[in-house]
């Protein structure tokens, strides 16, 4: 067997076997999760939005766990801990109202229908399905009384996901698509706009060049697009005018990766932003974290 042989199956060892490989940073992956396997994944992500007269800041740490029941299905949950601030103007003065605390859970499985293996690649297509429970304290209140549903820490409501993402995977680069649909329940005479989205993610091998026997860890180039259109939120029973709408979003990132860890980062930035009335836009999303494979 020539050594251009062997380190195909080498790296072929350390992509697609038990250890992490390449993945999307805003989105899910088709990726398998070893049977017998845990993966976690800790995630920061800071989303700045503003207006003339409204600044909203969101820090948020996602804790993700996920087990792989066998080579096909795998199961996940998330928790996130958020931070949300607001400052508004107000007769010329400015008005800050925020919370903290412990976000809605969410719980989901997926499940791989198609796989195609072969010597240099790997493709294969999953279903997911979940559901967001409304862990988080959808009640909180400051000197002005309750704050306002998007304020709030948690939603109140029961929430179904679910979706297709596949992924073509090679020794040089990684393709992801995901279609996603999220239903959102009603809470608190408050029922948001339910969403629909469409993802896709290009990673390519930058760091090393030339695969080898002693390769211990790649760099990876990642750019994402994701495409959201979101329904009017309801209030009441009755349509918000100022919520709701269509952004576009690019994102580029890093990622180093070795068998067992991934640390990535990225930056989401809008392209446009078709949003109903006065609907606050998103400046950017930033997303900073890793991820381990025990």
């Amino acid at each position: 067997m020539s050594s251009v042989r062997c380190s195909i199956r080498f790296a072929l060892l350390l992509l697609f076997a038990n250890g992490t490989s390449a993945a999307p940073i805003t989105f899910n992956t088709a990726l398998p999760v070893a049977k017998g396997e845990f993966i976690n994944r800790e995630l920061l992500i800071l989303v700045r939005s503003d207006d003339a007269v409204r600044n909203l800041d969101v820090t948020a740490l996602a804790s993700v766990l996920g087990y792989g029941i066998n080579g096909d299905l795998a199961i996940f949950g998330m928790l996130p801990y958020v931070n949300k601030e607001m400052q508004v103007t107000v007769g010329g003065a400015r008005v800050r109202r925020s919370s903290k605390g412990f976000g809605d859970a969410s719980m989901f499985a997926r499940y791989t229908f198609f796989k195609q293996n072969a010597s240099n690649h790997t493709f294969r297509i999953a279903a997911f399905g979940g559901v967001k429970a409304p862990t988080g304290d959808d009640n909180e209140t400051d000197t002005l009384g309750r704050l306002p549903t998007p304020l709030q820490s948690g939603s109140g409501s029961w929430d179904g996901f679910g979706g297709v993402v596949s992924t073509y995977q090679t020794l040089a680069f990684e393709i992801d698509a995901q279609l996603s649909y999220t239903a959102k329940g009603k809470a608190n005479d408050f029922e948001g706009g339910n969403e629909l989205r469409l993802d896709g993610s290009f990673q390519y091998r930058l760091l090393p060049r030339t695969l080898s026997r002693g390769t211990p860890a790649f760099v990876y180039a990642v750019i994402e697009a994701n495409v959201l259109h979101g329904s009017r939120n309801r209030r009441f029973g009755n349509p918000d005018q100022n919520s709701g709408g269509t952004s576009i979003f690019l994102s580029p990132g890093l990622q180093y990766v070795n068998k067992r860890l991934i640390l990535e980062g990225s930056i989401q930035l809008p392209v446009s932003q078709d949003l109903n009335g006065t609907a606050l836009e998103n400046d950017y999303v930033a997303r900073l974290g890793f991820r381990w494979n025990f």
